[in-house]
């Protein structure tokens, strides 16, 4: 069986495509079907998201494409840019996953969610479309000059210093 494990940022030819929904893309470790039936065994990095478009290499040498399946969403769209800020707003609070496009958020399909938007005066339509969700703010998806794995195929996360106000020191109580 064909393992893919490295990604690479360009090849003069490319064997196969591996189409998979979003969930299937964030697995590190998983059974898939290229689009020619062959079976294959993908192995990531741990907090890998494979995105439309990447390319990853085999043992074997050949390349296959990933490619971002249709999947069930909704497509939100607001009479005014404030609006579609304010369901982003929303949406990120509850820590849903959006794709953000030119006048439109996409989501996942949830009932709750559709909801909530509907009541803030967005437009909400089911749609079989790609899913391909903002990467976050601790997402990666750069290179740093002197990063020692270039090819990770996981974003290594930035160690943050939390700044906390200075504690008082509170008098005795009696």
């Amino acid at each position: 069986m064909l393992t893919l494990n490295t990604k690479i940022d360009h090849a003069d030819h490319i064997d196969g495509e591996l189409l998979l929904p979003f969930e299937l893309r964030e697995k590190s470790r998983q059974r898939a079907t290229l689009a020619s039936g062959e079976e294959v065994a993908v192995f990531t990095v741990r907090g890998t998201v494979l995105r439309d478009g990447d390319l990853l290499r085999g043992d074997d040498g050949r390349v296959m494409k990933v490619v971002a399946a249709q999947e069930a969403t909704y497509r939100v769209e607001c009479a005014t840019a404030r609006e579609l800020l304010r369901c982003a707003f929303h949406l990120g609070n509850r820590h849903t996953q959006a794709q953000v496009g030119a006048g439109f958020l996409r989501i996942r399909q949830d009932a709750v969610l559709k909801e909530m938007l509907q009541g803030l005066g967005a437009t909400v339509t089911e749609e079989q479309a790609p899913f391909e969700p903002e990467a976050g703010a601790y997402g990666g998806g750069h290179h740093h000059h002197g990063d020692e794995h270039p090819n990770l195929l996981a974003p290594v996360p930035l160690r943050q210093k939390i700044h906390r106000p200075a504690q008082v020191a509170s008098e005795p109580r009696d």
